[in-house]
């Protein structure tokens, strides 16, 4: 057992069951390791077993977005500083090998060396409320998709009987119709089966449609509340403001390069005499395709952005590149306009 009055640095590797934790001294010596069960009784002890190896300066936790949320709101709630640390790369765990404890080890290396200084997200506002229900308002569209591609399919081989009755009909009275087919004879006969399965189809697709409907209308109030000026944006919609703020956290004053974050700010490529960037493809991807969209909508419907576009043509600038720079553009605007809680 460590002298309390030393200063420690802590790294946990979490699991679904079990988080392995570590301590370390500020000179990197290994203090001890221990391993505690993933409830609120596991994480009072963890706590109390890296206050007991001394004076905890910070704590490494990996997976702070995923088996680590509840790990990092407790440790933060009781006012210790938590660091988001990556997992070590390839080469490292190569020459280090692979095990729980050397994993919470190299968690608190990574945050005595410097090399670990992201500040996780809070997870505890506003903007995890819309996380959780875009989760199922984005599974509801997929399957809306998969279903109405599944009534096509069994359209195009469908008895010809079946197709004659709903041919030509656009989506929606093609739903309308399908769900008040009638099935007669018995489930053997493929044109009865095909008319049970179309009729399941089709009323699978209303369910979907109403549960879409419904995580809007949830959706669309959250986020107005949230962040009232990034709706009133040019080309800002429910959706693409939704995943801005899921991206920036409830806490976006612990970011430092907004278009980096997104995937919008170029990464230099240059070599000898040979001066130029490339296409930044790290970041957030949805962030990125939320820009995307933005600037798009505004490049048909917003003057400005069209003067914008405009004067770059004429000085000889690729349309992708323009929106490269409008992406950037629109990430600060956004970036300003994001909620910061008092």
């Amino acid at each position: 057992m460590a002298s309390p009055n030393i200063a420690v640095i802590g790294g946990i590797d979490t699991h679904a069951d079990l988080h392995q934790a570590a301590v370390i001294d500020t000179v990197g010596r290994h203090l001890g390791t221990s391993s505690f069960e993933t409830t609120p009784a596991g994480y009072r002890r963890l706590l109390a077993w890296l206050r007991a190896q001394g004076e905890v300066l910070a704590a490494g936790v990996e997976g702070t977005g995923a088996y680590g949320a509840e790990l990092a709101r407790f440790l933060r709630a009781e006012g210790v500083t938590v660091v988001e640390v990556d997992r070590p790369d390839r080469k490292a765990r190569r020459a280090q090998g692979k095990s729980d404890p050397v994993d919470a080890y190299a968690a608190a290396a990574a945050v005595l060396s410097g090399r670990a200084c992201g500040t996780p997200k809070t997870r505890d506002g506003i903007v995890e409320a819309i996380r959780a229900l875009r989760v199922v308002r984005k599974s509801a569209v997929k399957a809306r998709t998969q279903t109405i591609n599944q009534i096509r399919a069994l359209l195009v081989t469908a008895p010809s009987a079946v197709r004659e009755e709903v041919r030509g009909l656009p989506p929606a009275q093609l739903i309308g119709a399908l769900t008040r087919l009638r099935p007669t004879g018995e489930p053997a006969d493929p044109t009865c089966a095909v008319r049970i399965a179309l009729r399941r189809l089709a009323r699978r697709y209303q369910a979907l449609q109403a549960e879409i409907k419904e995580a809007d209308t949830e959706l669309a109030l959250l986020v107005t509340r949230a962040a009232p000026s990034l709706v009133a944006l040019p080309g800002v919609g429910t959706e693409t403001a939704g995943q801005l703020l899921i991206t920036a956290g409830d806490n976006p004053e612990r970011l430092k390069w907004r278009a980096h974050l997104c995937g919008a700010a170029p990464v230099p490529a240059s070599s000898g005499r040979t001066h130029r960037h490339r296409l930044n493809r790290g970041g957030d991807r949805w962030a990125n395709s939320a820009l995307h969209t933005i600037v798009l909508v505004r490049m048909r419907y917003d003057q400005r952005t069209r003067e914008y576009v405009a004067r770059r043509t004429a000085e000889g600038m690729s349309t992708r590149d323009i929106m490269r720079c409008l992406k950037r553009f629109v990430a600060r605007e956004v970036y300003r306009l994001l909620p910061r809680p008092t």
